[in-house]
This record gives C-alpha cells, sequence and structure tokens, in this order.
C-alpha cells in the first residue's frame, strides 16, 4: 500500500518532551454521582462501562472548575485524546447508591497528560473502582497529536497540578 493510502499516524514523537511538571499536592477533584437506572444492568449493579463515563464527566467538570470550557478547547482546534487506561474494579455500586468520583491531574510531560480517578462511597469508606488514565492534546486540523498546548491551556492545566 502506497503511503498516500495508509490510514493517518498521530507522531509519538510529539509526545516526548524535557518539560515535566509533577504535582505536589494530594488535592482531588470530586464529583457525587448517584446510581440511576440506565447505570446498570439488570440485577441492579454498575455496568462496568459506566465508571469511563463518570470519570470522563468529572474529568471535564474539573477542567471547567478552572476555567477550561470543553467546547472552547475544542473551538481552539485542541481535543484531548485517551492513549491508555487502566481501572482495577473493587467492588459493585448498586441502584439508588451516591458515590464521590475523584480525580487529579498527577503529571504533565509536554502535551501528555496523566491522571488517577477513585470512585469511593459519599462516606468515603468503601472504594469501588480506582484507574489512571495518559492523555494527550491533539490538533484536531492536522489530526496529530499537538507539539506543545496553547497558552492559556497549559496556564489552566499546569493550575491542577499546583
Amino acid at each position: 500500500m502506497s503511503s498516500s493510502q495508509e490510514s493517518p499516524q498521530l507522531p509519538t514523537t510529539a509526545i516526548t518532551a524535557n518539560n515535566t511538571l509533577k504535582a505536589t499536592t494530594e488535592r482531588w477533584f470530586e464529583y457525587s454521582v448517584r446510581v440511576q437506572p440506565h447505570h446498570t444492568d439488570y440485577a441492579g449493579i454498575v455496568w462496568h462501562g459506566t465508571y469511563l463515563t463518570w470519570m470522563e464527566t468529572a474529568r471535564v467538570e474539573y477542567l471547567r472548575s478552572i476555567g477550561i470550557d470543553f467546547a472552547d478547547l475544542i473551538r481552539l482546534g485542541c481535543d484531548i485524546y485517551v492513549v491508555d487506561l487502566s481501572l482495577h474494579y473493587h467492588r459493585g455500586l448498586q441502584l439508588g447508591e451516591i458515590a464521590i468520583v475523584k480525580t487529579r491531574m498527577t503529571e504533565m510531560t509536554g502535551v501528555q497528560m496523566y491522571c488517577d480517578y477513585r470512585i469511593e462511597s459519599s462516606d468515603r469508606q468503601q472504594v469501588y473502582v480506582t484507574g489512571k488514565v495518559t492523555l494527550v492534546a491533539v490538533d484536531l486540523e492536522k489530526g496529530k497529536i499537538m507539539r506543545q498546548l496553547p497558552p492559556a491551556v497549559q496556564d489552566a492545566f499546569i493550575k491542577m497540578l499546583e
């Protein structure tokens, strides 16, 4: 197949950079959810994919809390793609229960960001899910990983690490 017919690839060389910022605090962003019928399987237990939706929602709300509206990010031509995801399911949530979805950015290397997640009971006594996700900023027009974040976006992400 000629190179003009190959599917586009994201250049992974754009991910590496020598400007790494690491979190120095244990500050988590918290987002509360109540288990609704559409979140569960037929036994009334939260379906495993629902946790991913909650994590994404918490991350978008976390960005909003520091001044980044995701729609504005898209208008700037920047999207955030998940490139790696790891979840550990500790126990299931049931219909009607309330959980706290916690997220925090732990590190930023160039345009690559690392986030931790914890989904726990509202009384903080039970842990349901823990996870880690690696994100990269992508230039929507070019369909490639960005070389650097727009300055306003980078400044806001740095707030998440302080």
